[in-house]
């Protein structure tokens, strides 16, 4: 899976070996169980830790340092998300705020421009509905994704609701 998500594969296995063990491990144990260099081992649990999805932990009496993944995948879901939106989607909004400060030159400039206003306005949309979403708590969230599509319906009730509650004033705009 972490291939298919753009994660270097070895640091994809090292999760995975982290995630489905019942005790935090070594690097020493991590090396000897899928076979990979322990320089590699070292530098993925760094990256992983850069990523912050895995945790560090020590036993008393022992040097090492033991690591896992967290318990409750809608941690590692929030975190993955916020890495992703840190590493990826705030850039990408940097880069399009400076190229539409920059003045057009000539009509086809003027048409990505346009294009890229359009996209940035999303991203920021996106990120909005985002940043709103993130402050759910878990239960909240999983009810909302357990929703899929028949969000649509909540909000055509919501739609009826508010048309009711409209009433026509003597300058014809409409008050709820």
């Amino acid at each position: 899976m972490g291939s298919r998500w753009g994660i270097n594969r070895t640091v994809g296995q090292i999760y995975a070996l982290l995630y489905v063990s019942p005790k935090p491990l070594c690097a020493d144990e991590i090396v000897e169980a899928l076979g990979i260099s322990r320089s590699n081992v070292s530098m993925s649990l760094r990256e992983l830790q850069a990523w912050r999805l895995v945790l560090l932990s020590h036993k008393p009496g022992d040097r090492r340092e033991f690591f896992s993944a967290p318990d409750d995948v809608w941690q590692i879901l929030r975190t993955l998300i916020e890495e992703r939106k840190k590493r990826e989607i705030d850039p990408t909004l940097s880069v399009l705020r400076e190229i539409l400060m920059q003045d057009p030159q000539g009509e086809s400039e003027r048409f990505a421009q346009r294009r890229m206003t359009e996209m940035h306005g999303l991203i920021e949309q996106l990120t909005t509905w985002y940043d709103d979403v993130k402050q759910l708590d878990t239960q909240r969230l999983a009810t909302l994704l357990g929703l899929g599509s028949r969000i649509s319906r909540l909000l055509d009730a919501s739609d009826k609701i508010v048309s009711v509650g409209r009433r026509k004033t003597k300058d014809g705009k409409g008050r709820v």
